[in-house]
């Protein structure tokens, strides 16, 4: 182990977002599904090592809370990332799908005789 590993990470976060604190867009949540494009868009694209490990790691999908954890940084970083690599078309999300306000009798049902079972 180096001194630097002892003292933690060199690079401090708002080091990778460039200074910035919000993200530019306010619909990622922990549970947005994350895919990268395949064949990457043509054109000038940002360089960072952070968005390229991202890119890599969505070659499937993958939720934002996840892909936080793999990176090990924080959540709100991570979503900064992600808004410049959705702006260079690098990456895909697809929003959670909305959970239904009313229960499901008969699942309900089910799981109530599973538990009954054990």
């Amino acid at each position: 182990m180096t001194e630097g590993d002892a003292a933690g990470r060199l690079v401090r976060p708002f080091t990778l977002t460039g200074g910035r604190t919000r993200p530019s867009r306010a619909d990622f949540t922990l549970i947005t599904s994350v895919t990268a494009v395949d064949p990457p868009p043509e054109g000038p694209a940002r360089s960072q090592p952070e968005h390229q490990r991202i890119v890599r790691l969505c070659a499937r999908p993958v939720v934002v809370a996840e892909l936080a954890a793999q990176l090990d940084l924080p959540v709100s970083v991570v979503v900064i990332l992600l808004c410049d690599l959705l702006e260079a078309g690098r990456i895909t999300v697809r929003a959670p799908r909305p959970v239904s306000r009313t229960p499901d009798l008969d699942l309900l049902q089910k799981v109530r005789d599973g538990l009954g079972r054990l």
